[in-house]
């Protein structure tokens, strides 16, 4: 998935608690964006439906969701989310959800996405929660399990985004998020 103009490169971050915010952003943002992430806080009030309605009119939504279950369960939700017309969805990056997830978008539009490590680990991170891997290279040794997987894109760091290019190569798509407003929290 390569976008062409900087208005279809640029997904901004609905990171607000309520739909009438977000409402309120798109309302702003209309005519210079086009592309839209839902995560888990405005999902969960409400979110899910203003992305079928945001799909509904054309605007591409991202859901930033990082399914993770047995395959199976994961299976599932892609299929369901396959009919809310998203644009984007984001899938831990392990091998057998992102299989799941390949085989449940199958024949779709869906861009999958693997996250391959969340931006905000650290290696103590990684030590505290058992991966043998540091941070740097468990982004690339998931890179290339999601570019075997099938998967439509890659989710990682700016600062790792030159060698996750490398790995996949020019047709998936490598989503950096993190580019915030001064004075807006972290996380």
């Amino acid at each position: 998935m390569q976008a062409q103009s900087m208005q279809e490169r640029l997904i901004v971050g609905l990171d607000v608690p309520t739909v009438k915010e977000a409402e309120q952003v798109v309302r702003e943002l209309d005519g210079i964006v086009s592309f839209y992430k839902i995560g888990y806080q405005l999902a969960f009030a409400g979110g899910l439906d203003f992305a079928r309605e945001l799909a509904g009119g054309g605007t591409k939504v991202f859901l930033d969701m990082k399914l993770l279950d047995i395959d199976h369960t994961v299976a599932k939700g892609v299929e369901n989310i396959v009919k809310m017309g998203m644009t984007m969805l984001t899938i831990h990056a392990y091998p057998k959800a992102m299989a799941a997830a390949v085989e449940a978008a199958r024949g779709s539009d869906l861009c999958l996405l693997a996250v391959s490590v969340l931006t905000s680990m650290d290696e103590q991170d990684m030590i505290d929660v058992g991966y043998e891997y540091d941070p740097h290279t468990l982004v690339l040794r998931r890179s290339e399990q999601a570019l075997h997987a099938g998967m439509g894109g890659i989710v990682c760091s700016a600062a790792e985004a030159e060698a996750v290019r490398r790995i996949v190569g020019p047709d998936m798509a490598v989503v950096t998020p993190g580019i915030r407003p001064t004075g807006s929290d972290h996380g």
